[in-house]
């Protein structure tokens, strides 16, 4: 009993969040459109049932005239099959219309909703951190959502089809259904429509077998598209890192890998066929049997000679009717698996983010509180701590202000650093304590590898600005200040950039974009680590000149170079500890490759991060 109501809860609670999820489509800006076309779908469904209902009548006449030899009768029903055939192209071709126009809407309204909520601020990023069933978003998004949409239309319509359907036949098939007289210790009584009783035992019966032997298909289902998820994620992770995998030879170790997961898949197809070849020893027997068992249960009507052949044949077809109705859940058991397993992989993603929204605004723990100030000129940052996702300390609190024009150089545990750095993003929340940034400032970060989207050169320029933004001659000046000379006039190619360019080709990019947006505060992740020592002295140069009086904070270690900084906050950690110290020259500048350098720290972090070093290529 406790196992049944358990399942009936959960059923309720899988409705109810699907509903919640994707119920608001009927409630949007185009709620109006959408309501029309839902009743459109209605009307339609209604009107398909019709067709089956006219072919049960015309199907006893055409009967009836043949037992009969009426050559006259033959000819107008003839005649009147083309009228239903093309009363039923018409509404076939309208239903597709609708639905499929509902349907695309519907997915439409739902992948923004999900975008919407995934992509905007960095959530994208932030849930990669949580723990739970929301792998692979961009599967959930793009496949997941585009099943739960088309298989919830399909489903809903079949289902609304199969109700109207059998309460038309069950009528039919009570009308054509005579009381027989029933002796049972030698008491005589009728029982009305028999025939539907009969047909009502039948497709019960088959229904609870098929639901019993179905449930392991659900399972399967759930479990193969998790495998393909898997298998999908790292066939995209190989094509995005094809450059370093291919530099590095590793072809092998990635098929090996992708082979891993395609035996992942071979299982979970596998497990499905096992699960489908136990429902399909059921159903094509059922079906089979379903075709000849009506006749068997109204012949010895026909041959009593109290009915027709054509009532015979009707008989029959309101039989199956009735039956194929009460049937829905057989014929549609795998669809059903395949649509709730689609939605629980988009709920999946979809809870995970209305989690992370829950988390991120503090409900229940405090949280790093990023503003802008309008009094304010510095960036000052008050007790702040910054914490792991998990709630694991990773920098104890400090205080710091930084005024505008100041030369910041961040060394130590460069995790933590990073970890600094995201929470001034404002896509670190997990900590207590506040940043304060001036309110009319530009804030620009720079990451160690510049994302580069797909597109010509000038969208990849311009990011994330729109590419018409930025005019011919302010690209290829940008291009050239950072001597990226061979690409001025491939601005307007569409090429793999990503993988076309060197990392030390990149990282001046990420300067000619620099150049474009004009930024008053700059937040450089190790941005020039892939330059020789000679172009990272070009890459600080051109800050010098260009952002003279913008103020600067970047992770690295620059010694040799004769790069100057004025300040210097070093993240140490002790014991598994991180603490921030900050060391400033009273006056003049600090060479970092001069006769005042203080020895940067160096080595491993606990965390596995190697300090950034000079490198060249």
């Amino acid at each position: 009993m406790r196992m049944a109501i358990t399942q009936q809860q959960a059923s309720c609670s899988f409705a109810r969040r699907f509903l919640g999820l994707a119920g608001g489509y009927w409630h949007g800006d185009r709620k109006g459109w959408t309501w029309l076309l839902s009743g459109a779908l209605v009307g339609l469904t209604i009107a398909q049932v019709t067709v089956p209902v006219l072919v049960n009548l015309w199907s006893q006449r055409l009967f009836d005239a043949l037992e009969q030899h009426s050559i006259d009768r033959f000819l107008i029903l003839a005649a009147l099959v083309g009228g239903i055939i093309a009363l039923n192209i018409v509404i076939q071709t309208l239903h597709v219309q609708v639905k499929r126009r509902l349907q695309y809407g519907w997915r439409e309204w739902l992948t923004k909703k999900l975008l919407n909520d995934w992509l905007s601020r960095g959530r994208h990023h932030q849930v990669t951190m949580l723990p739970g069933e929301h792998d692979n978003p961009d599967g959930r998004i793009a496949e997941d959502i585009r099943n739960t949409v088309e298989f919830a239309v399909d489903l809903g319509h079949s289902l609304l089809y199969c109700v109207v359907l059998l309460v038309s036949f069950t009528n039919i098939l009570w009308m054509l259904s005579d009381a027989p007289r029933v002796s049972i210790a030698g008491m005589s009584f009728t029982v009305p429509g028999y025939l539907l009783y009969i047909a009502l035992a039948y497709a019960a019966a088959g229904t609870t077998i098929a639901l019993l032997l179905g449930r392991p298909l659900v399972r399967a289902v759930n479990g193969r598209q998790g495998f393909e998820a898997d298998f999908r994620c790292e066939l995209v992770r190989v094509r995005e890192n094809a450059q370093a995998i291919s530099l590095l030879h590793g072809e092998s170790e990635e098929r090996r890998r992708v082979l891993d997961l395609l035996r992942g898949v071979c299982t979970g197809w596998y497990r499905q066929t096992r699960a489908l070849a136990a429902v399909t020893v059921f159903s094509s027997g059922y079906s089979v049997l379903s075709m000849a068992f009506p006749i068997l249960v109204a012949a010895p009507r026909y041959i009593g000679g109290f009915i027709s052949l054509g009532v015979l044949m009707q008989t029959a077809q309101a039989f199956q009717q009735t039956v194929a109705a009460l049937s829905w859940p057989v014929d549609n058991l795998g669809q059903v698996a395949s649509w709730k397993a689609s939605v629980e992989r988009v709920l999946g993603l979809y809870d995970a983010l209305q989690h992370l929204d829950r988390e991120v605004s503090g409900e229940g723990n405090q949280r790093i509180v990023v503003r802008r100030s309008q009094t304010s000129r510095s960036l000052s940052v008050h007790d702040l701590s910054i914490d792991e996702p998990d709630g694991r300390s990773a920098i104890e609190p400090f205080d710091v202000e930084i005024q505008p024009g100041e030369r910041v150089v961040i060394l130590g545990d460069q995790p933590a650093a990073v970890r600094f750095f995201r929470a001034v993003a404002r896509i670190w929340p997990w900590g207590s304590g506040q940043v304060v940034l001036p309110e009319h400032t530009h804030v620009y970060f720079m990451p160690h590898r510049p994302y580069l989207p797909r597109g010509p050169l000038r969208a990849a320029l311009s990011y994330p600005a729109r590419p018409e933004t930025v005019d011919t001659e302010s690209a290829q000046a940008a291009l050239q200040r950072v001597g990226l000379h061979h690409l001025l006039f491939r601005l307007d190619e569409t090429e793999a950039w990503e993988e076309l360019l060197t990392a030390a080709e990149k990282q001046r990019l990420g300067f000619a974009r620099l150049l474009i947006n004009r930024p008053d505060w700059i937040f450089m992740e190790a941005a020039t680590d892939a330059l020789d020592p000679a172009g990272q002295q070009e890459m600080h140069r051109l800050l010098d000149e260009e952002f003279a009086v913008a103020t600067l904070l970047t992770i690295g270690n620059y010694a040799g170079t004769g790069v100057s900084y004025e300040r210097k906050l070093v993240f140490e950690r002790t014991n598994g500890i991180v603490r921030m110290r900050e060391e400033r020259r009273a006056t003049g500048l600090w060479g970092l490759g001069g006769r005042l350098q203080t020895q940067a720290l160096s080595g491993i972090s606990a965390e596995g991060w190697r300090l950034p070093a000079k490198r060249s290529r």
